[in-house]
C-alpha cells in the first residue's frame, strides 16, 4: 500500500501538475505542498493543519478523499507527535498573558479620550495656578538688593564755593 505522500505525489504527476500549480490552485504553501509529498509532517503545527491540507490537495487531484483520508489517520496515529490530539488548554499563563489579555478587552478609543480630557483638565490646572501665582507675586520680590552709589564727580573738574563775605 503507497503512502499517502506517494499517492498525492503520483497522482499530481498523472496530471502533469507542477508544485506551485498545486500551491497556486489549493492556496497552500508551496513548502508545505512539498512536505505533504515527502511525507514531513514536522513543518505543521498540529493534526488538523496536515488533515486540512491533505483533503483540499485530494479533492484538486480528483482522488478518493475517504480512502485518502483513512490513510493519513493510519499514519499519524503511528506518529508520537500526533498521534493525540493537541490539547485545547494552552500552555500556562503568566503576568504578561494576563496583562495582554486584560489591555486586549479595554475600549482603547474611550481610553485615549478619557486620557486626552484628563490631560486637558491638568493643563487648565496648571495653567490657573500659574496665573493665580503671578497674580498675587509681589512685583518687587524678585529684585536683588539694591546699593545706591552716588555718581562719581572729578574733584578738579568742580570749583569750590566762594567764601561767604564777613
Amino acid at each position: 500500500m503507497a503512502s499517502v505522500a506517494e499517492q498525492l505525489r503520483e497522482a499530481r504527476e498523472k496530471r502533469k501538475l507542477t508544485v506551485c500549480d498545486v500551491a497556486a490552485a489549493t492556496k497552500i504553501r508551496t513548502d508545505h505542498v512539498r512536505a505533504m509529498e515527502e511525507g514531513d509532517y514536522r513543518v505543521f503545527a498540529a493534526a488538523v493543519y496536515i488533515k486540512g491540507f491533505v483533503r483540499s490537495y485530494a479533492n484538486l487531484l480528483k482522488l478518493d478523499t475517504s480512502k485518502v483520508m483513512a490513510d493519513l489517520d493510519a499514519e499519524l496515529s503511528a506518529t508520537k507527535e500526533f498521534s493525540e490530539p493537541s490539547s485545547l488548554a494552552g500552555s500556562p499563563r503568566g503576568l504578561v498573558d494576563a496583562v495582554m489579555l486584560w489591555a486586549s478587552k479595554l475600549n482603547w478609543q474611550l481610553v485615549i479620550v478619557l486620557f486626552g480630557g484628563a490631560l486637558i483638565l491638568a493643563l487648565g490646572f496648571w495653567s490657573y495656578r500659574a496665573w493665580q501665582r503671578y497674580q498675587t507675586a509681589d512685583p518687587l520680590s524678585g529684585l536683588g538688593p539694591g546699593l545706591y552709589q552716588p555718581p562719581r564727580t572729578n574733584v578738579g573738574e568742580v570749583l569750590p564755593l566762594p567764601r561767604p563775605n564777613e
